[in-house]
């Protein structure tokens, strides 16, 4: 029997390459837990939990992640089945409430690890990839007009991107409506565009904000009121044309039950790091699927490691309707993986070995890794 013999964590600090702007926080650096698990074979499985915003978008942290790994789940899982990941998560579920990034960024190094000891992708550990590449969203986030409007012209000629979801939520409703409409007009029928509010608007100002979108030919509005708010959700959902998804609802498929019993969302953003880890968000796509409503690959801005675990999943599903946005590579200065994700022709593509199909460039790790061989000043948000 392989057993796990060690978890190691470390957090990484990356610039972003411009200002990313939430409606709660400007980020200009990403910090990602890396998670690296040793096996009794001298297999090792590698991992990431990454959150976005801080404690302003929710309740954990890189701290706080490497810490319920280091102090609550690492000792749990010691000596532990390696190949028995539904046994670990079942045991992590009883021991350890709540903290699902840190789940996330530990179950994908078990994942990982056991495909690369079958000698097959993790894929295939959830019943096999239909697909080899995905439409891939990138969001226009730096809160101004013409820089978004040139970074959208700049995506579509080179093949990048033709999927754009804007940030918006800062500003004042008809402000934020106004800068929609002119990033559309701007690219036409070219592209599709989205927003992300990212909870912050009243119903009120929702009910202002989704007409005006849909004016304007946005053609889907994410998360546009705090996400307990599900009757809010609901009444939006079903007063426009425009879509509206579930994001920040969305933690886990009980919450997935919650959104679709409640009819709060015409399309699910399914994050696996938000779900709790791969397994629970294919409960949170067979809920999806279940009820009727369209599917979207989010993201929380990983790296590359993450990035490729999610890829290995979402390519078990038939139809995902509205795409992805798994272009968190993509937003970084750097790249962490010795062979970096794809991305050509609007689309993202799986990576193709065993495991999440990726290995780390350890030069790189040494040099993010915080407290390592560089240390790295983040510029105060905006």
């Amino acid at each position: 029997m392989t057993k796990i013999d060690q978890i190691e964590t470390m957090i990484l600090d990356i610039p972003t390459i411009r200002g990313h702007v939430l409606s709660m926080a400007t980020m200009r650096s990403q910090a990602a837990v890396l998670v690296r698990i040793k096996f009794s074979d001298g297999s090792e499985g590698i991992g990431e939990g990454t959150t976005i915003g801080g404690l302003a978008y929710g309740p954990e942290s890189p701290e706080s992640i490497q810490s319920a790994i280091d102090t609550y789940i690492a000792p749990a899982l010691a000596d532990w089945d390696a190949d028995d990941v539904n046994g670990a998560l079942q045991l992590l579920d009883k021991l350890v409430r709540g903290n699902r990034i840190a789940k996330t960024a530990v179950e994908i190094a078990l994942w990982d690890g056991l495909g690369k000891r079958l000698g097959v992708p993790v894929s295939q550990l959830f019943g096999g990839a239909v697909t080899t590449k995905m439409p891939v969203a990138w969001t226009l986030a730096s809160g101004n007009s013409e820089t978004d409007i040139a970074e959208a012209l700049e995506m579509i000629e080179t093949r990048r991107h033709n999927i754009f979801k804007l940030k918006i939520g800062k500003r004042a409703v008809r402000d934020d409506v106004a800068h929609v409409a002119r990033i559309k007009e701007a690219v036409g029928d070219a592209a599709s565009i989205r927003v992300d509010v990212n909870t912050a608007w009243s119903l009120q100002d929702a009910r202002w904000g989704l007409k005006g979108l849909q004016e304007v030919g946005c053609e889907l509005v994410e998360q546009p009121v705090p996400a307990r708010y599900l009757d809010a959700m609901a009444e939006l959902t079903s007063s426009y044309e425009i879509a509206v998804m579930a994001d920040e609802a969305l933690n886990g498929p009980e919450d997935a039950l919650a959104v679709a019993t409640h009819r709060a969302a015409d399309v699910f953003a399914v994050k696996i790091a938000q779900s709790g880890g791969l397994k629970r968000a294919s409960e949170v796509i067979s809920v999806g699927q279940a009820a009727g409503l369209g599917l979207y690959a989010g993201t929380m801005l990983e790296t590359g490691l993450s990035t490729a675990a999610a890829l290995q999943l979402f390519s078990t599903v038939e139809t995902l309707h509205w795409g992805t946005e798994l272009f968190g590579p993509l937003l970084l200065t750097d790249e962490i993986l010795a062979e970096p994700i794809v991305y050509r022709d609007f689309c993202v593509e799986v990576p193709q070995g065993n495991g999440i199909g990726v290995t780390l460039d350890p030069d790189k790790i040494e040099f993010y890794r915080r407290g390592g061989s560089r240390i790295l000043k983040s510029a105060a948000g905006e």
